[in-house]
Formats: structure tokens, C-alpha cells, sequence
């Protein structure tokens, strides 16, 4: 087989394939929340708890759906996940109209929906501590979460095309059908331990095998790090509040950015449209850049610099860029450096679940998903609060106060070890 050298690139790819379809599968709703608002006659208000509905069971099962791939590994709980999700994006397009409680299917389906994209990334890195040496866990969850951007770029072309030819359930079909395809390829191709995979050369095995580091897991004969002492550990806490504040900083670009440009800085929907694209293409860019560039000085000058220095920085920047934007009149002008903050944010992707990987070894699942669970809280804050800001201070504010919990998040990744691993009680 081409890839039997390089099988853990293989896993690394397809993750960043379902990472775009999972996107796909997540948005869906806000491209077609047109169409189902006028035949479920929505008001915004309640189109918009349908919205949140996702984001609540999203957000509440990413450390239960961390502890299952640590529990069960990541082939099968992330198997199950996509069958999940393709199941309740069908059940969708079931419920019907004109009824009571219509409102309320909706609301469950979409909750539930999001129980069962919860365990993709922190699965995801529950692979990566497996099969991926430490020194390119940078550029392994580059790629992952370059997924993001790619699916946010393919997003609103793909769903507005099918949609307009077929109607709004149709691109619900499509992703489901695209996320049941990619599950089962994923099972058959995917194992938990790079030991139990029968393409695994031994050249590979021993070269990925040489690049784990030790692990409080391994250290405690395998067993999953208790809950206390993950929560409790001081890396873990100033890592997960910094991701706090990347997902606080990154939810601007995925909520409110295209409402910014065409109703504040003026452009029209074709033009608003096409600007509204750059942050996530600047983002699908950028991850695997600042992975790369985070394992090459990993390589050179340590974790401390390679992880944290190169989070800090990408994170620091983004907020120069952010309140650079306000003070630029060109509303094209503005986009694009709005787009190069969205990039220098994703420089520091990588590292977040790099370092989790790290510090939390066979418990990576648990670990990544508290912290992506805390980061998704940032994002529903900023959902909410930007445009309570805009509204009483203007969108200039907005964006200040974005750069200014950029700026806390870059400061917050000074007190992490990342060479430490968590140490449960033996």
C-alpha cells in the first residue's frame, strides 16, 4: 500500500476530512435557517434557540465524549459520533410543521446533534497521543483543525447550491450521507494503537514509539487520570483559560463578522459575502503553519518555546490585528486585516491540543475536551455580549474587547510546563 510508511499521516488526513465534514454538518442550518424559518414559521428569536441548541450539547458533552475515546479509543467512539450525527442531521428534515411543538423537535434534534459532534476533536487528540510523536503533534493538529476552514470555505457555496436546486432538506441528506461515508471508511481504516494496526511497519512504529513522551497514565499502569487532578493541574488550568479566550476571539469571525461587514462597514451582500470567506481561509492556512512552525523550534529549543511561545505569540498578535481593524476606514481594507487576526489566531491552534496531548498522555480525551468545553463557553459568550457592546459602546468596542482577552489569553500560556505531565494520585 502507497501510505504503509506514513499510515499515521493517512489518520491524520481523514481526521481533517471528517474535521470539514463535521463543519459541514454543523452550519447546515444557518445557510437553509432561511427556508425552515418561513416553513416552520420561526420567529428570530426562536430560530435562534434552535442555534443555541446545538452549541449547549456541543459544548456540555466534550469531556464525557473525551472520557469515552480514552475509555473505548477513538475508532469506535468516533464511528459511533458520526453515525449519531448523521442520524439526527436526517431526523432534521422529520419533523413537522404546523404542529405545537415543532419548536421544541427542532430544539432537541439540534441538541442532540451537537451530544454527537462533541467527541470528534477530543477524540481526535486522543488519536494523535497514540500515534503521533510529540514533536509533530504541532502540525498533526494543524492539519485537524484546518478542517475548520476549509469546511467554513466550503460551507455556504456548497448548501446554497443544493439548496436552490432541491430544497433545503436535500443539503441535509447530502451531509449526512457525506458524514456516514467518511465514518465507515474511518472504521476501516482506523486503529487506536499504532502496535495493533496491521499496515504498521516496524520502522514507523519504532520512529513513532521513540517520540512519545512519558505519561502519568503510563507512569500509573495505564489507568485514566482522575478528574480532580486534571482539573487541578496548574498547566491545564492557564491552557484551558487562554482557550477560553480563543474561542471568545475566534466566534466573532464565526457569528458576527458577515452581519459586521454588510450592516456596519457598508458592503453589499456579493461583497460581504466574498470577505466574509478570508478569516476562515486565513484560518485554514494558519493552523498547520503555526503547527509546523511550533514543531520546528520544539525540535530546536524545547516544548516551552515551540507550544507556548509560539501560542502565546499567534494569540498576542490576532489582538494587534483586531484593534488595528477599527482604526482602518476602508472597509475592504479592514476585512483583510480582520482576516490576518483570524489567521494569527489559528497560529496557535495546534498548540492548545499539542499540549493536552502532552501532559495528559492516555487521559488526551478527557483532557482536551474540558478544555474545548471551557473554549466553547468563550464562544457562546461572545455570541451573546458583542452585540450588548455594539450596542451601548459601539462595534469598535466590540473588537477592543476581543483583543483585549487575546491579549489575557497570550499571558495565560506564561505559567504552563508542557514538559509535566499530570500526575494522578498511583
Amino acid at each position: 500500500m502507497l501510505f504503509k510508511d506514513k499510515l499515521r499521516w493517512v489518520l491524520i488526513f481523514w481526521m481533517f476530512l471528517m474535521s470539514s465534514i463535521a463543519y459541514l454538518d454543523r452550519v447546515n442550518l444557518s445557510i437553509a435557517g432561511a427556508a425552515i424559518q418561513r416553513e416552520y414559521e420561526l420567529s428570530d428569536i426562536q430560530l435562534g434557540y434552535v442555534f443555541s441548541a446545538f452549541i449547549i450539547g456541543y459544548a456540555l458533552f466534550q469531556a464525557p465524549g473525551g472520557r469515552l475515546a480514552d475509555r473505548f479509543g477513538p475508532r469506535l467512539i468516533i464511528t459511533l459520533g458520526v453515525a449519531w450525527w448523521g442520524l439526527f442531521t436526517t431526523l432534521t428534515t422529520m419533523v413537522p410543521a404546523g404542529l405545537s411543538v415543532s419548536i421544541a423537535l427542532l430544539i432537541l434534534v439540534r441538541f442532540l446533534l451537537g451530544i454527537g459532534e462533541a467527541v470528534v476533536y477530543p477524540a481526535s487528540n486522543r488519536l494523535v497521543a497514540s500515534w503521533i510523536p510529540s514533536f509533530e503533534r504541532g502540525v498533526a493538529n494543524g492539519f485537524i483543525f484546518a478542517g475548520v476552514g476549509a469546511g467554513a470555505g466550503i460551507t455556504p457555496p456548497l448548501i446554497t447550491f443544493i439548496l436552490l436546486n432541491w430544497g433545503w432538506r436535500w443539503s441535509f441528506y447530502v451531509c449526512a450521507l457525506l458524514g456516514l461515508s467518511a465514518g465507515a471508511v474511518w472504521y476501516f481504516l482506523a486503529r487506536d494503537d499504532p502496535k495493533n494496526h496491521p499496515w504498521t511497519k516496524k520502522k514507523e512504529l519504532n520512529y513513532i514509539e521513540a517520540g512519545l513522551p512519558p505519561s502519568s497514565s503510563e507512569i500509573h499502569r495505564g489507568r485514566a487520570l482522575p478528574w480532580g487532578a486534571i482539573l487541578s493541574n496548574r498547566s491545564f488550568i492557564f491552557v484551558s483559560l487562554s482557550y477560553f479566550s480563543f474561542g471568545y476571539t475566534a466566534y466573532i469571525f464565526f457569528t458576527w463578522f458577515f452581519l459586521y461587514l454588510s450592516r456596519v462597514r457598508g458592503l453589499d451582500l456579493k461583497s460581504s459575502a466574498f470577505y466574509s470567506m478570508l478569516p476562515f481561509l486565513a484560518m485554514a492556512c494558519c493552523s498547520p503553519l503555526g503547527g509546523w512552525i511550533g514543531d520546528l523550534l520544539t525540535k530546536r529549543f524545547g516544548k516551552r518555546t515551540g507550544r507556548c511561545g509560539v501560542a502565546g505569540a499567534g494569540i498576542a498578535l490576532s489582538a494587534v490585528f483586531l484593534a488595528l481593524a477599527t482604526q482602518v476606514e476602508s472597509a475592504r481594507l479592514a476585512s483583510v486585516v480582520l482576516a490576518g487576526g483570524a489567521g494569527a489566531l489559528y497560529l496557535s491552534q495546534s498548540a492548545y491540543w499539542a499540549v493536552t496531548a502532552d501532559i495528559a498522555g492516555r487521559s488526551a480525551g478527557t483532557a482536551s475536551g474540558l478544555m474545548n468545553m471551557i473554549g466553547q463557553i468563550g464562544a457562546a459568550v461572545t455570541g451573546t455580549l458583542t452585540p450588548l457592546i455594539a450596542r451601548s459602546s459601539g462595534w469598535t468596542a466590540s473588537f477592543l474587547v476581543a483583543a483585549g482577552l487575546a491579549v489575557l489569553g497570550s499571558i495565560a500560556w506564561l505559567p504552563v510546563k508542557p514538559d509535566e505531565p499530570i500526575i494522578g494520585r498511583p
